[in-house]
């Protein structure tokens, strides 16, 4: 599991545009050759990803990666924004094949338990392999 926050915990992503913006351009297809993302949810000031990385792909490649994108793209459509993403990332193994659908509701859930929305399914920024959308 794999999270980024935005610098300084800003709430970017609450701007609509700016959310589109930033998952349209973390979900480029481009991005994810050689690695899988198996859900994902962006947040308001962070974003979450479970992620099975590729034999042929690092961590630090895939971040550096995803982050320099949806920065790239932010800022294409709002100059003021300077600095998108925060410098560190977090990660954690899942290492059973049971404990990724625990990993995955843990994802995609974080806007009920934040209180943005009483079902996941009225959050527009999320998905999981597993569901249809």
């Amino acid at each position: 599991m794999l999270t980024f926050t935005t610098q300084g915990r800003q709430p970017l992503f609450a701007d609509a545009e700016m959310a589109d913006t930033a998952s349209t351009a973390l979900l480029n297809p481009r991005l994810w050759i050689r690695s899988q993302l198996l859900a994902w949810v962006l947040m308001p000031d962070h974003w979450h990803g479970l992620v099975a990385l590729g034999p042929w792909e690092t961590l630090p490649d895939l971040v550096r990666g995803l982050k320099c994108n949806s920065a790239r793209q932010v800022r294409a459509t709002t100059p003021a924004v300077m600095q998108v993403w925060a410098a560190a990332y977090h990660d954690r193994a899942v290492r059973r094949e049971e404990a990724l659908v625990d990993a995955a509701r843990y994802v995609v859930l974080n806007p009920v338990r934040a209180g943005l929305v009483r079902r996941v399914g009225d959050y527009r920024y999320w998905g999981a392999v597993w569901t249809r959308r």
